[in-house]
């Protein structure tokens, strides 16, 4: 119920809605009562930490729902996506503000997006959405290091997020260009030929026109490798 009330902080959420997060094809006699039991317990949890204001408790019932009356950029799902946007702006123009906001954003993770939240249809969608936007985080993250020259760094990050997440064409890609800047030609088109014997393996495709240009210049020595545009997205 938390989950869900703090997806929308500051917006109501239906009754309806929230039965429907919360016990979706459970049977359930009375679901408001259902709710209001929650709500009891999670308001004794929430004011022990945070003391009424003028008489009010964070967690609010109103007309026909309940709304968490927090503002949006105390939940930290929130402030992650704000400061996710942020660095992605500013990765371009300026990569060492980009480097520290999206480093900020990756510091509040502390584990699996909204995990134990439930199998409700806003929680999964929104941990989706978390869960991939993490990545592309990362890959501005360590984009933005490669554009500073801080390769050896972004090498080792590459290196985990390849392992991780070997079939994410785009980590791949960014680490055939790391270790290519650091002199390691070989090394980024051995990476090159394992990907692609993994994306036929287990998916039976090859691999995207992107890596395969990665490749191509690679094996050139296309001088474009050495600027910072090699980064841009795709």
């Amino acid at each position: 119920m938390l989950a869900t009330l703090a997806l929308d902080a500051g917006r109501a959420v239906s009754h309806a809605d929230l039965a429907d997060e919360l016990w979706a094809g459970q049977p359930l006699g009375n679901a408001r009562n259902a709710l209001q039991a929650h709500a009891t317990r999670l308001r004794k949890a929430l004011d022990g930490h945070h003391p009424k204001r003028c008489g009010r408790t964070v967690l609010r019932a109103v007309r026909g729902g309940y709304l968490l009356d927090v503002p949006p950029a105390c939940v930290d799902g929130n402030r992650f996506l704000d400061l996710a946007t942020r660095g992605a702006a500013a990765l371009s123009v300026r990569p060492e503000r980009a480097i520290e906001l999206l480093q900020a954003g990756l510091e509040l993770w502390q584990g699996p997006a909204l995990l134990d939240a439930g199998d409700g249809l806003r929680c999964r969608g929104a941990a989706a959405l978390f869960d991939e936007r993490r990545l592309t985080v990362w890959e501005d993250l360590v984009r933005a290091r490669i554009a500073v020259e801080d390769t050896s760094r972004a090498v080792a990050e590459l290196r985990r997020l390849v392992a991780q997440h070997p079939l994410r064409e785009r980590f791949c890609e960014l680490l055939m260009l790391a270790l290519y800047r650091t002199g390691r030609q070989a090394d980024a088109l051995e990476l090159f030929h394992a990907t692609r014997r993994r994306l036929d393996e287990e998916l039976g495709v090859q691999p995207g026109i992107v890596l395969q240009r990665r490749h191509t210049e690679i094996l050139s020595q296309d001088p474009a490798l050495s600027l910072s545009s090699a980064t841009a997205a795709p």
